[in-house]
């Protein structure tokens, strides 16, 4: 007996389940998929310490450095909306510049992103740097991808060239070196960044 096909759901229906759920799930062609962590789904107060505390120090920073321009940050409580597949997801933390422009009027989900960043784990990373790097590329106003790896201090920043279809990559590593954003004004040195982290082995510098 074949087994019974999953239930479909709309934008509209799955905007008005995400107000209630107990735990975030990304949208993708009338799907559900709840975002997985370590241990399971990813409530929305849940993700493990050094996730955590990276994703705040990394916006206090650039609050710090880019308040009153035309920049703003936002955090992973605000989805983002891929127009072009539908696909809506949670970043860890997104740059958007100028007027933001939502996809309905709850203001819930964000259309223009120009910065996206996503601190990595285990059981998401492979999916991160793959297709929802692809679904990422699509959204015509983001310039600037960058991951952050959790357990040792590397960032890597993927930059739109100007065919607006290759992303240049650069890897960044080490405690005394500096993150520097390409779309926006703001170096941050990646001992700031992983502030309050205790990494599992030391790091090579």
């Amino acid at each position: 007996m074949s087994a019974l096909p999953k239930k479909k759901y709309t934008a509209e229906e799955y905007a008005a389940m995400e107000l209630v759920a107990e735990y975030k799930s990304e949208f993708y062609r009338g799907e559900l998929f709840p975002m997985h962590g370590h241990g399971g789904p990813i409530a929305m107060a849940g993700a493990r310490f050094g996730h955590n505390r990276i994703k705040e120090n990394l916006i206090y920073e650039l609050n710090a450095r880019i308040r009153g321009g035309p920049c703003q940050t936002l955090s992973s409580d605000m989805r983002v909306k891929v127009e072009l597949t539908g696909l809506e997801t949670y970043p860890d933390v997104l740059i958007f510049c100028g007027p933001p422009a939502f996809a309905d009027e709850r203001e819930m989900c964000l259309l223009n992103p120009a910065v996206i960043i996503e601190v990595l784990s285990p059981s998401t990373e492979s999916y991160d740097r793959g297709t929802k790097f692809r679904h990422y590329g699509l959204i015509p106003s983001l310039k600037e991808i960058v991951f952050v790896e959790p357990d040792e201090p590397v960032c890597e920043r993927y930059v739109r060239a100007a065919d607006g279809v290759t992303w240049n990559r650069t890897s960044i590593e080490g405690l005394d070196a500096a993150l520097a954003f390409a779309t926006v004004n703001a170096t941050i040195p990646l001992r700031d960044i992983y502030t309050g982290v205790e990494f599992p082995e030391p790091p090579l510098r």
